[in-house]
């Protein structure tokens, strides 16, 4: 696939993507969110990549939807070609934010947010699956929904509460107003603020430390069980899906060269592969 809105590189097993439409602030659209999927199932695909960062070009991180057709935006009739029947059926209806945030959700490579700049919108919500999110000091986020006339897009009902608590994660969605880094960083939305020469620095060097240090099979398995344990009913529930995971990776070669590395003191050569070595486990329900 030529992509035309992002761009990719890589370096030390680490894929950086960027958002690469600065003349519009980096705006969604369905054209960036097939990218943005092609990017991940390469991704996947590819052993060699081992995390994906994300950011964007310009002085933006992502600023929300694109309203170029101004008030008929958000109208699915609008865009009957690329929803087929479910049109007029709302039950069958999916929003486009939402199946990005899906598939950046089922990655199997941890992926690390590096925002930018203005983060608003689906801006905002697309990062909410990611791993990690560490933002410039000149980074602003806006759940900006209502002021739009419309309801939260990708998930981010499920997500954010999870993410800062459902008492901010309201006041942010029913106000819709725009905050500063420091406040994204003292509710535990990002997990750092970085002056912005240091922002991509900083989210490589986070990137090697998992890509060096860690197995691809066994990360892949942790980043499903961390995410997928927020809905199970109890600790038992957890200790049953945890027990499996750690059957299967207690036993493998990873482990084994995990514990010779470390009795060796020297840097781990992990065998495994996600293109050929990741277990099919029970899904946790």
């Amino acid at each position: 696939m030529e992509y035309e809105q992002i761009s990719t590189s890589i370096e030390h097993n680490v894929l950086t993507v960027t958002l690469n439409r600065p003349d519009r602030l980096n705006a969604y659209t369905y054209r960036m969110r097939e990218e943005i999927t092609h990017a991940l199932d390469v991704a996947d695909a590819d052993d060699e990549v081992r995390v994906v960062v994300f950011t964007g070009s310009g002085r933006a991180f992502c600023a929300g939807a694109d309203l170029e057709m101004g008030a008929e935006t958000f109208d699915p009739g609008v865009h009957a070609e690329r929803f087929a029947d479910v049109v007029d059926d709302a039950a069958a209806f999916r929003d486009d934010g939402g199946r990005l945030v899906l598939r950046l959700y089922r990655s199997k490579k941890p992926l690390i947010a590096a925002i930018n700049g203005p983060a608003v919108g689906v801006g905002a919500t697309m990062t909410l699956p990611m791993d990690i999110r560490i933002a410039s000091t000149q980074a602003r986020f806006g759940f900006v929904f209502a002021r739009r006339g419309i309801t939260p897009d990708g998930c981010s009902t499920w997500f954010l509460p999870r993410v800062v608590g459902l008492d901010r994660a309201l006041e942010w969605c029913l106000t819709g107003r725009v905050f500063a880094a420091p406040e994204a960083l003292e509710a535990g939305l990002i997990r750092e603020s970085v002056p912005p020469t240091e922002l991509l620095p900083r989210a490589h060097e986070l990137a090697r430390t998992i890509a060096e240090n860690t197995p691809a099979v066994a990360i892949a398995l942790t980043r499903r069980l961390l995410w997928d344990m927020q809905t199970v009913p109890d600790p038992e529930t957890a200790h049953r899906h945890e027990s499996r995971a750690l059957h299967w990776t207690g036993s493998s070669a990873d482990a084994q060269e995990g514990v010779v590395a470390f009795l060796e003191k020297r840097r781990p050569d992990f065998p495994l592969r996600i293109s050929t070595d990741l277990p099919d486990l029970p899904p946790i329900r």
